[in-house]
């Protein structure tokens, strides 16, 4: 391992055994966050808080029985890895520190359930509201929650975005693209091509006509409205539109003649529905789990060279550069799940262990493990091999400890005076 291309090469195959460990534990956990960022060339959220300056809440219908699935539990309550398909849904808006509260719509006999929920896996901006007895109602009933202004846990939005409980994989471009647009719109929804071509029939079962699939497109979530207009929208609707309606975007445009801007959505929106798809979940979960990293360097001229060509090779969703894990880079170490860092001192890890403590006071640890990739450059002549034993005793005793705190520490020497 003299070369720089070499330490490359160990740190990829590094992060890629993590995730084998990861997918191959069947008792974590697991984290769908990196989903939201598969086709973003940038950091999202870093854009989205510069760019919605207002708040923004979510309201997620998840009444639901499942039918369809044909399975005694809801679908949004049945687990995937050991997790509940809505909590996946509720970290996907949770993890945007521009998002604020969200209010989840449900029947009343699984309260007690949806809370447990919300405190095992740590959920914060949570209010858990009791839904009607179809969509709509549910709907109406989770904005409603905002309505009370003695309530200062559900502050009036300016923009609400109405997603389904079920649909886990939303994307944070596709959510930034919806909130402004339906600022300036009043309201906005996704849309994706259909996919089949949609037919009528006759009475007798006989084709009528069929529609030219080019024309039309499948209405998706999430959709995006301003507060006070899909609101009123809902004060005015009539009783048939509560019990047979389904589409909140043709009650903005018939009640406040809103008409919504439509974006086209990616292929993630996708709604999990039949039993099929539980496993279509759980494989992407697997296959996209833990994308990103943090590369952490020190000060020194080798450390930031080796930081910044790691930057431009890895082959991950994201990868941003931090000089080192100082109190004003905490939202980097409380948002990612991988580290890389780089260090010229063979025996210090307090660095190391600074990291650590965080994770262990932000509970950064308790859903899924966290990676660190410790890169030790050997600065002097003295061969690499000629380490002393006692340094790395004390690195496997530090790993060892560790990963009782969900931290899977990995080691790396390079001796740059080859390179």
């Amino acid at each position: 391992m003299n070369t720089a291309a070499t330490s490359e090469e160990l740190i990829i195959r590094t992060l890629g055994e993590m995730q084998q460990e990861r997918c191959s534990s069947s008792d974590r956990p697991l984290d769908p966050g990196c989903l939201l960022e598969r086709d973003a060339e940038r950091s999202a959220d870093r854009l989205g808080c510069a760019a919605v300056d207002f708040p923004v809440a979510v309201v997620l219908p998840a009444g639901g029985s499942g039918e369809r699935m044909g399975l005694a539990t809801p679908k949004q309550f049945c687990t995937i890895l050991n997790r509940p398909l809505i909590s996946y849904t509720i970290q996907a808006f949770e993890r945007l520190s521009w998002i604020g509260t969200v209010v989840v719509v449900l029947a009343k006999e699984n309260h007690d359930l949806m809370l447990n929920i919300v405190q095992k896996f740590n959920h914060t901006k949570v209010k858990v509201v009791h839904g009607g007895t179809t969509r709509h109602r549910s709907i109406f009933n989770g904005l409603q929650a905002f309505s009370s202004t003695t309530d200062s846990l559900t502050p009036k939005p300016k923009v609400v975005i109405i997603h389904d409980a079920v649909r886990p994989f939303v994307e944070e471009d596709v959510l930034l693209k919806i909130t402004l647009a339906a600022k300036e719109q009043g309201a906005s929804g996704a849309i994706r091509p259909l996919v089949s071509t949609v037919i009528a029939t006759t009475s007798e079962g006989y084709l009528d006509h069929s529609l030219e699939r080019a024309k039309y497109r499948a209405s998706e979530m999430p959709q995006g409205f301003l507060y006070d207009i899909i609101f009123q929208a809902y004060q005015r609707c009539s009783e048939f539109d509560f019990e047979f309606g389904t589409e909140c975007l043709h009650l903005a445009l018939q009640y406040c003649g809103t008409n919504a801007k439509l974006i086209e959505g990616p292929p993630t929106l996708w709604k999990v529905t039949y039993k099929r798809d539980l496993a279509a979940a759980e494989a992407i979960i697997k296959e996209t789990l833990s994308m990103s990293a943090c590369i952490i360097a020190g000060a020194e001229a080798e450390a930031v060279e080796l930081a910044k060509t790691l930057q431009k090779n890895l082959n991950m969703m994201e990868t941003d550069v931090i000089p080192c894990a100082k109190e004003s880079n905490t939202e980097y170490l409380s948002k990612t799940q991988n580290f890389i860092h780089i260090s010229t001192t063979a025996s210090n890890f307090l660095g190391t262990l600074d990291m650590v403590k965080r994770f262990e006071d932000t509970d950064h640890t308790r859903l899924y493990p966290v990676v660190v990739v410790w890169v030790q450059l050997n600065m002097t002549k003295q061969s690499v091999d000629s380490q002393k034993t006692d340094e790395l005793t004390a690195f496997r005793s530090l790993a060892s400890e560790v990963i009782q705190g969900n931290v899977l520490l990995y080691g790396i020497q390079i001796d740059h005076t080859k390179i």
